[in-house]
C-alpha cells in the first residue's frame, strides 16, 4: 500500500511533466501525434489520482493507523461516514483531493465534444500546471503516504467539530467550486495566447463557469448551516478570514457570469471580463493558501506555514503569468471590443452591478487582510471583526438588491425612461407598501426596514417578468396558465433559472436582515422544574442526563417546550466528551418552524440540578437555507438549458454576430 501511494504521487509528477511537454511539443512541430499523446496524459492523470484517492480511502476505513495522516484525523470509534470524511480533515488529504477533482474535470474538459478545438492544448497545459503543482507539493511536503515511526493502538481522532452532516459536504461542494474554475481560466489564457478576441472561449466555457458557481454557492451556504448547528454560537456567518476567502470568489464570478452576456451580445467588456475569471482564478488559490498558511487566525485554518509558502510562490507565478498575456495582448482586445452605447441602458446596470460586486470582494479582502498588514507595518495586531464587514457591506448589498430589482426592467442598447417608469411602477409599489406595512404592525429599525422593502421591491421586478412572459405567451398560444408557465420556463432556461436565483437570494436578504435585527437572546441559569420565557416560548428544565454515544460520553439537558402555550414537544441540548480530545462540543437544539428558530445551547453546569442555557429567538434563519436551495435549484435549471455551445457559437458566427 505504502509503494502504490508514494508511486501514484510521483507518477502524478512525471505525467504532468510530460503531458505538458507533449503539448507544446506538438503545438511546435504541428504533430497530431503529440498532441494526441498529451490527452492520453490527461486520462492517465485521472487514473492514478484515483487510485491514490480510493488508496487514502481504504486507508482510513480500515483504520491502518501506520500511516501518519490515518492516524491523525480517525480513530477506531469514528462512525465510517467520518472515517472516511477525513479524507479533507487534513492538508495532505485535501490537496489530494484537489488534485483528484482537477484531474477529473481536465479529462471531462479534455475528452469533451470540444477536443480538437485549437485552444485545447493550451487548456489541458494550464489545467496539468496546476496538477502538477499540487503532486509536487504532496511529495514534497505533505505526503498523504507517509508511515508513522511507532504504529499507535488508536488514532487521535476526528477534531468534533468536523463531526457533522454537513462537514461532510461542505468542503466537497467548496472544492468542486474552485476547482472548477481552474477551466475557464484555462481558456480564457488559451484565448488570449492565440489571440483569438471573439467570445468563443465564454461560451465553450458558460457551463463549467455556472457547474463551478453552483458548487461555490452550495458550499457557502451549506458552510453556514454547519456553522449554526455545530459552533453553538447562534450565528451563520462570522466573517471569519477562511469564510471570507471562499466568498470572496463568489462574489467575483457572480460578477462575471453578468458580464460574460453583454459581451455575448454586445462584443463589449472583453478585458474586464477576462480580468474577472482570472481574478477569481487567483482568488480560489489566495483561498487554498490563507486556509493552510496559518497567517491568520480561523476555526476552519490548517496553519502549516511551509505549506503557505508554496502557494505563496505558485499563486505569485500564476499571477504573473495572467498579467503578461493579458498586457501582452491589450491593444489587441481593446482594438475588437466595442464601446457602452447609452448610459441608461441595461450594459450600464449590469456593468454598474459588476462594480459593486467587486467592490464588495475589495471590502472583505481589505477586512480580511488588514490585521496582518498592520502586523507587518506597524507590529502592532488589530482585529476586524464583524461591525467593519457588517456596517462596510450593509450598504453594498442594499445597493445590489436594488440593482436586481431595477435590471430587468430596462432595455438594452439604450432604455426610454417614460418606459422604464411604467414598467418599474408595480414593484416600486410592493416596495413601498411593505415599507408601510412593516410600520403599521409596530416592526423598529429603519434600516432593516429600508432593507426588506428593497427586497420585496426587487422580489416584485421578479414577479412581474414572470406574469408579463406568462401573459404575453397566453395571449399567442391560448394555453392554459400552467402550461404557458411550464413552457415559457423551459424555452428561456438561461433567464428564468436567473431569475430564480434571484428570487433565492431574496429569501436569503429577507432571512439575513431578519435574523440579524430582530433577533433575541437570554443566557439564564435555572434549577430543575423551573422555566425560561423568551418571546411566545417557554422551556422547563426537568433535569440533567449522562450516556454514553459512540463510546464518547454524552450530558444532556432534558427540556420540556411551549409556544403560545401549547406544548410543542421536548429538546435535549447536548455537551459530548471525547476521549482524544481536550474540549467538549456542543449539539445544539432548535426548534423550527416557517418564521422562527428557537435555538438552545447547553452553556454549563454546577450540578445535575443547575444548569445555565443560552437560548435564542432567531426569526426567518429558514429562509436562508430556502433561498441557498432556490438559487442552486434556478442554477441548474440555467445550466441545462440553451443550445450546446459549439452550436450556438457556430449559429452566431454565421449569422455575423
Amino acid at each position: 500500500m505504502y509503494l502504490i501511494g508514494n508511486i501514484s504521487i510521483y507518477l502524478g509528477i512525471a505525467i504532468s511533466l510530460y503531458g505538458i511537454i507533449a503539448n507544446l511539443t506538438g503545438l511546435k512541430k504541428k504533430s497530431s501525434k503529440w498532441l494526441e499523446s498529451a490527452r492520453g496524459a490527461v486520462l492517465s492523470l485521472a487514473f492514478v489520482s484515483s487510485i491514490s484517492s480510493f488508496l487514502l480511502l481504504y486507508l482510513l476505513g480500515t483504520s491502518q493507523f501506520q500511516y501518519k495522516y490515518v492516524a491523525s484525523y480517525t480513530n477506531e470509534s469514528l462512525p465510517m461516514a467520518y472515517k472516511l470524511t477525513a479524507f479533507w480533515a487534513g492538508n495532505a488529504g485535501s490537496l489530494l483531493l484537489w488534485a483528484f477533482l482537477l484531474s477529473i474535470y481536465a479529462a471531462m474538459v479534455v475528452f469533451s465534444k470540444e477536443k480538437k478545438n485549437p485552444m485545447m492544448p493550451y487548456v489541458s497545459s494550464i489545467l496539468m500546471v496546476n496538477i502538477l503543482f499540487f503532486f509536487t507539493v504532496m511529495a514534497l511536503n505533505v505526503n498523504p503516504f507517509e508511515m508513522t515511526d511507532k504504529i499507535p493502538a488508536d488514532g487521535k481522532g476526528l477534531n468534533p467539530m468536523l463531526q457533522n452532516p454537513g462537514m461532510i459536504l461542505h468542503p466537497v461542494t467548496l472544492y468542486m467550486g474552485y476547482v472548477g474554475l481552474a477551466v475557464p481560466f484555462a481558456f480564457g489564457i488559451a484565448a488570449l495566447i492565440l489571440k483569438k478576441m471573439d467570445s468563443e472561449w465564454i461560451k465553450l466555457t458558460r457551463r463549467w463557469t455556472l457547474l463551478a458557481w453552483l458548487f461555490l454557492t452550495l458550499g457557502n451556504v451549506i458552510g453556514g448551516w454547519w456553522a449554526y448547528l455545530e459552533l453553538g454560537w447562534g450565528g451563520y456567518w462570522a466573517w471569519d478570514p477562511v469564510e471570507n476567502a471562499s466568498f470572496l470568489p463568489w462574489l467575483t464570478v457572480s460578477a462575471f457570469l453578468h458580464s460574460v452576456m453583454i459581451q455575448e451580445r454586445k462584443n463589449m467588456l472583453k478585458t474586464w471580463n477576462v480580468s474577472l475569471i482570472i481574478l477569481s482564478y487567483i482568488l480560489t488559490l489566495f483561498g487554498t493558501f490563507l486556509v493552510r498558511s496559518g497567517v491568520l487566525t480561523s476555526v476552519h485554518a490548517f496553519g502549516d506555514s511551509n505549506l503557505g509558502t508554496y502557494f505563496l510562490v505558485f499563486m505569485a507565478f500564476m499571477m504573473l503569468f495572467s498579467l503578461y498575456v493579458v498586457m501582452t495582448r491589450y491593444g489587441l482586445i481593446k482594438k475588437e471590443s466595442s464601446p457602452i452605447e447609452a448610459y441608461f441602458s441595461k450594459e450600464s446596470t449590469f456593468l454598474l452591478n459588476n462594480l459593486i460586486l467587486v467592490a464588495a470582494a475589495f471590502a472583505v479582502f481589505w477586512g480580511t487582510m488588514y490585521p496582518l498588514i498592520s502586523e507587518t507595518f506597524t507590529g502592532t495586531k488589530v482585529n476586524v471583526g464583524a461591525p467593519y464587514f457588517n456596517k462596510v457591506m450593509a450598504p453594498i448589498l442594499l445597493v445590489l438588491i436594488v440593482l436586481m430589482g431595477i435590471c430587468p426592467l430596462i432595455a438594452w442598447q439604450k432604455a426610454v425612461f417614460e418606459k422604464f417608469m411604467k414598467n418599474i411602477l408595480w414593484p416600486l409599489a410592493m416596495g413601498i407598501a411593505t415599507a408601510i406595512l412593516l410600520f403599521v404592525f409596530g416592526v423598529k429599525g429603519i434600516y432593516a426596514i429600508i432593507g426588506l422593502s428593497a427586497t420585496s421591491f426587487m422580489f416584485g421586478t421578479h414577479l412581474l417578468e414572470f406574469a408579463r412572459g406568462i401573459g404575453a405567451r397566453r395571449k399567442a398560444t391560448k394555453e392554459n396558465i400552467l402550461k404557458a408557465a411550464f413552457k415559457l420556463t423551459v424555452k428561456n432556461q438561461r433567464r428564468y433559472g436567473g431569475y430564480i436565483v434571484h428570487i433565492g437570494i431574496a429569501l436569503i436578504a429577507v432571512g439575513v436582515i431578519s435574523s440579524h435585527s430582530y433577533s433575541t437572546e437570554i443566557l439564564k441559569t435555572v434549577d430543575a422544574g423551573n422555566s425560561i420565557k423568551i418571546g411566545e416560548y417557554t422551556l422547563k428544565f426537568n433535569e440533567l442526563t449522562e450516556h454514553m454515544k459512540n463510546g464518547n460520553g454524552v450530558v444532556a439537558a432534558d427540556v420540556d417546550v411551549t409556544y403560545k402555550g401549547k406544548d410543542i414537544g421536548k429538546i435535549k441540548p447536548e455537551k459530548i466528551f471525547y476521549e482524544t480530545w481536550p474540549e467538549p462540543s456542543t449539539e445544539v437544539a432548535i426548534k423550527t418552524n416557517w418564521s422562527q428558530d428557537l435555538y438552545v445551547v447547553l452553556s454549563s453546569w454546577e450540578n445535575k440540578d443547575k444548569v445555565t442555557f443560552m437560548v435564542k429567538v432567531n426569526p426567518f434563519v429558514s429562509w436562508i437555507w430556502m433561498g441557498g436551495i432556490i438559487m442552486v435549484i434556478g442554477t441548474a435549471f440555467a445550466l441545462i438549458g440553451g443550445r450546446p455551445a459549439s452550436i450556438r457559437y457556430q449559429t452566431n458566427k454565421f449569422a455575423g454576430r
